[in-house]
């Protein structure tokens, strides 16, 4: 006998829209209140962003990433990462680490005294380290690297707009990017709160976010088109609390698998990856949120025709019809 997990009941009648005034309005307060907390306490950057310089080592002996970060932690370095590189074409007896520390001087370089200081360090916990490269990223690649990173954002978001656009009509797309901002700006001001390392894993856990978010929002406004071209004279709230209601599942299903493998990578993955867990979790958070209460609203009090069944069977098929339903 198979055994099928449920995490929502079947025909669920949920009123989503009961509270809508409240709901939006507290998406809009907190949008706000992200842009009101990154303008005054401003974000942390890490080394790609504000500078610094980056050491690979190498040694034929293995070594303990810990034993290397104990090693450093006296020589007062406020921005300390360090990794381990494994590469199959790596023998057994290369042993390679990235060690990325961050200055706050002009130059944003680490000297040669503070290079002989590390190496001195190192040294003591692995005699026979060697630093294969010293590589510095000045403050001009920082600043470019930031517009990069604004710039890769905004191309996402135009992009989902213009496919939804396309897919569907002008007012799912307004309502999808919306929500794929209030997703951003709500990641980005808990990274402000909390003074979370921001650097270029963080602008990949938000392209990841802005992908998962739109990805649950077509679903939803998929089932949404589909209901309109069946029940014709039904109120749009209506059909909009039934679409929400039968994609729930898929919502919830896809939202818990996901938290439940990143929770796992945030306990055990170590401090290398934990802020970019961090901001891929809260944004599967909000992002679910912001699929029921935000991108709804938005086309709900936009409207939406009711003429598809008049178009072409094939553009009125949709892609998600059969992989997608819960």
């Amino acid at each position: 006998m198979a055994f099928r997990l449920k995490l929502v009941p079947d025909n669920t009648r949920i009123d989503f829209f009961r509270w809508q005034w409240l709901t939006f309005g507290a998406s809009m307060a907190a949008m706000a209140l992200s842009l009101v907390l990154i303008a005054t306490m401003g974000l942390n950057f890490g080394i790609d962003f504000k500078g610094g310089t980056t050491i690979r080592t190498e040694s034929p002996t293995a070594f303990e990433v810990g034993d290397y970060r104990d090693a450093l932690d006296d020589l007062g370095f406020s921005d300390l990462a360090i990794t381990e590189v494994f590469d199959p074409s790596f023998g057994a007896d290369r042993h390679v680490a990235m060690i990325r520390i961050g200055t706050t001087d002009d130059t944003a370089s680490v000297g040669p005294e503070q290079l002989n200081r590390i190496e001195s360090a190192l040294r003591q916990v692995d005699p026979q380290i060697t630093f294969a490269s010293v590589e510095s990223v000045g403050p001009k690649v920082s600043s470019e690297l930031i517009k990069s990173a604004i710039y890769a954002v905004g191309a996402a978001c135009l992009g989902i707009m213009a496919y939804i656009w396309l897919r569907f009509e002008w007012q799912f797309a307004i309502g999808c990017v919306v929500s794929l901002i209030h997703d951003v700006l709500l990641t980005v001001g808990l990274f402000a709160l909390f003074q979370l390392k921001f650097d270029l894993t963080t602008i990949a856990a938000l392209l990841t976010t802005l992908g998962f978010s739109c990805n649950d929002t077509v679903v939803v406004f998929d089932r949404l088109r589909e209901n309109l071209m069946k029940y014709k004279t039904r109120p749009l709230i209506e059909l909009m609390n039934l679409t929400t209601n039968e994609t729930l599942s898929r919502t919830v299903m896809t939202a818990v698998t996901t938290g439940i493998a990143l929770t796992a990578m945030l306990i055990f993955g170590g401090d290398v990856i934990r802020d970019f867990v961090i901001a891929m979790l809260f944004g599967v958070i909000v992002g679910c949120y912001s699929t029921i209460y935000v991108a709804k609203n938005i086309v709900l009090w936009l409207g939406v025709k009711r003429d598809w069944s008049k178009k072409d069977p094939k553009l009125a098929a949709s892609p998600f019809e059969n992989a997608e339903r819960p």
